[in-house]
């Protein structure tokens, strides 16, 4: 049940990137994001409500969301730190970068996870498992290769060296989302996590753009921003429960997930008209083969 619900995730995820592409394209970075937590904390608050109304309409469903102790609240705040540092990276990144180029390093942000659960966590991944992970990190390498031709250098270009800060600071998220989830509730993790980023980047949205806001790229208001939300809300509701599960092993599970690419790059041909697809698709085939394997691990 846990790998299906990863591969559910892993579309909305996809959905949630092509969203996030358009609210960003030639539009104030910073403002999408703060809205972007806000609303994702407003889809959650129903579920809040009635916990706190009518429990019994709740409890005992994933729905419930439970009053959580101080003790909680500061490792979900730690978490909330984790993830906002990643999107800010991540929304420039994708402001700046082809979407079939930031897909595909975003697909690789399961290696760095797969390390930390083996260290971690202490999981094994079998024979199949190592090769999914291995065809994943050739396909970074040729995705390096093929980016050259859009004149954007991995070693020089400041939007990689953002991507990948994103990646880093998603993998440590995503350990950590192991660590949550065995112990607390899932959904009073998500509702809490997304309110204090909403809470956090409204901070930064005051210091860093609305002071200089005259100087910077104007805001413009798009519907696909509320989309942003919608899909990032699913995605994560579903991702979380499945890491309930205790048999769930979180690098097979941030592996799956990227596979996100796949909806990503279909997005950047039809609605961005991205170039160089022939060389992105080879990178995106080598991804498809090791989800393939990945699969297969896991039956």
């Amino acid at each position: 049940m846990w790998l299906a619900l990863a591969f559910v995730s892993a579309f909305f995820l996809g959905l949630y990137d092509i969203s996030k592409k358009k609210s960003v394209h030639e539009n104030a970075v910073i403002p999408v994001l703060f809205l972007n937590t806000l609303f994702c904390s407003l889809l959650l608050f129903p579920l809040v409500l009635v916990s706190r109304i009518s429990p019994d309409t709740l409890i005992g469903t994933i729905g419930y969301v439970p009053v959580v102790s101080w003790e909680t609240h500061g490792y979900i705040f730690i978490k909330s730190v984790i993830v906002l540092t990643s999107w800010i990276f991540g929304y420039f990144a994708i402001k700046h970068l082809p979407l079939t180029i930031t897909g595909p390093i975003n697909a690789t942000r399961p290696v760095m996870t797969l390390v930390g659960a083996l260290l971690i966590f202490g999981e094994r991944l079998n024979l199949y498992q190592w090769i999914g992970v291995i065809i994943t990190i050739v396909s970074f390498y040729l995705l390096s290769m093929s980016s050259k031709k859009e004149g954007i250098s991995f070693s020089k270009n400041k939007w990689i060296f953002f991507m990948i800060l994103a990646s880093i600071a998603g993998a440590a998220s995503g350990l950590y989302d192991k660590y949550l989830m065995q112990r607390f509730s899932s959904t009073a993790v998500q509702f809490w996590f997304n309110t204090y980023q909403c809470l956090l980047m409204l901070i930064v949205l005051i210091v860093l753009w609305y002071s200089k806001r005259e100087k910077n790229t104007p805001f413009k208001w798009r519907w696909s921003i509320i989309l942003v939300s919608v899909f990032l809300t699913i995605a994560d509701f579903v991702y979380f429960y499945a890491l309930t599960d205790p048999d769930a092993m979180i690098s097979i599970v941030s592996m799956v997930r990227r596979s996100s690419v796949l909806v990503s790059f279909a997005g950047g041909v039809l609605f961005f008209h991205e170039k160089n697809l022939k060389g992105k698709a080879i990178d995106l085939a080598l991804i498809i083969v090791a989800m393939f394997f990945l699969y297969l691990g896991t039956k």
